[in-house]
């Protein structure tokens, strides 16, 4: 059971909820919240997350990424804990759960909605489980074109946040895409750490990540970036949604300095065991910035 634990990348699932719990909190903050459609939607997100770990885990073998030269966080299917044939199979149960658990969703949540938003939301979903996997699976997988960036801020910032939003309150607000993409933006940060602590093998194995494509010292100083522009968009949210800038909204700084610690320990130098440990830090301070700024927006809108 332990194999499949480790498998599932547990330090990974912190911030696969983020952007649904940041929808929810808008929602509530809004006035309308709904717990069954907030449950699926978390639950949905945690099974596709898990798709996108345990189809990594395969794909990334089985194209030889994951070789003798990767020597942290060593996988799965890798090391032989588990083997390939086990690991599709799993890809392909998590897949029907994943559905599953996204037409629940669907169905509780769009139950007066028009035949378009339905098609609209079954596409994403569709979508969001093609995406878990074509990331590292199949002959020509987009993550080793770089283009995982792109996905990530889409499907764990904009979709997550605006989807469940839009699944409360059957409305969409401007405003919110402020703090969806700063949610995105971390997400992405959390993969380019995880490519930056990855270059020297994604170099050798063809795997064009970002960092790979600018080099390491430059992957620093978009991780950086990526941490400035999510702040940023925290920030200016109340001015975009025209909510009076007050004590409550100044105590983002609580869920924001941890942010900016993260900015000042990280530089080029770092080994790959450095950066390691600093995919669990993004992640659940990240977790942690969007619990901050989800309670302010509730106590703002009472």
């Amino acid at each position: 059971m332990n194999r499949w634990v480790d498998a599932a990348r547990p330090r990974t699932l912190p911030l696969a909820v983020g952007s649904i719990l940041l929808g929810n909190f808008l929602a509530f903050a809004s006035g309308k919240f709904d717990f069954l459609i907030a449950l699926l939607a978390t639950l949905t997100t945690l099974l596709l997350q898990i798709l996108s770990n345990f189809a990594n885990d395969l794909g990334d073998f089985s194209n030889g990424v994951d070789n003798a030269d990767r020597k942290v966080a060593l996988r799965a299917v890798q090391t032989g804990k588990i083997s390939q044939q086990e690991m599709r199979t799993a890809v392909i149960w998590t897949a029907v759960l994943s559905f599953i658990s996204g037409i629940s969703l669907l169905f509780f949540g769009l139950k007066n909605a028009t035949l378009e938003v339905w098609g609209t939301f079954l596409g994403l979903g569709l979508a969001a489980i093609a995406a878990a996997i074509a990331y590292t699976v199949g002959k020509r997988p987009y993550g080793y074109m770089g283009l995982g960036d792109i996905s990530v801020f889409l499907f764990f910032g904009l979709i997550g946040t605006v989807g469940t939003y839009y699944l409360q309150t059957y409305s969409l607000d401007v405003a919110i895409f402020l703090p969806a993409s700063g949610c995105g933006f971390l997400s992405v940060a959390v993969l380019n750490l995880n490519n930056l602590r990855d270059i020297d093998n994604d170099i050798k194995t063809g795997k064009n990540s970002i960092p790979v494509r600018i080099g390491k010292t430059f992957g620093f100083y978009y991780q950086k970036a990526l941490y400035i522009i999510a702040i940023a968009c925290f920030y200016a949210y109340p001015f975009a949604a025209g909510i009076k800038i007050g004590v409550n909204q100044q105590l983002l700084i609580v869920g924001v300095y941890p942010i900016i610690q993260l900015f000042r320990e990280l530089h080029s130098g770092m080994t790959s065991a450095q950066i390691d440990p600093y995919l669990k830090k993004t992640a659940l301070r990240t977790l942690f910035l969007i619990l901050v700024f989800g309670v302010i927006q509730i106590l703002t809108s009472q």
